[in-house]
């Protein structure tokens, strides 16, 4: 595993596209509380994902890291596949 800057994030999701070539689309859930009615809400944000030597495959738990833009909307990069 490589150094990690502590500044940036890294997030643990599934991977729920891998078509695009060296690109990968990342689903991340989070549960936050609802402000009014108290009760915990899942929310889904989905990233795209530079992967230059397609490791990951439809389905893995992948974990993703901040990083320079690759593209106009690729901002994080494949850190590791966890499972």
């Amino acid at each position: 595993m490589e150094k990690i800057n502590t500044r940036k994030r890294i997030m643990e999701g599934i991977v729920v596209s891998d078509k695009m070539e060296k690109t990968l689309v990342v689903q991340i859930e989070k549960r936050i509380r609802h402000s009014t009615y108290h009760k915990f809400v899942k929310r889904v944000s989905k990233f795209k994902v530079h992967d230059p030597e397609a490791k990951a495959k439809t389905g893995d738990k992948v974990r993703i890291i901040e990083s320079r833009p690759y593209s106009k909307e690729k901002r994080f990069r494949l850190l590791e596949v966890v499972k």
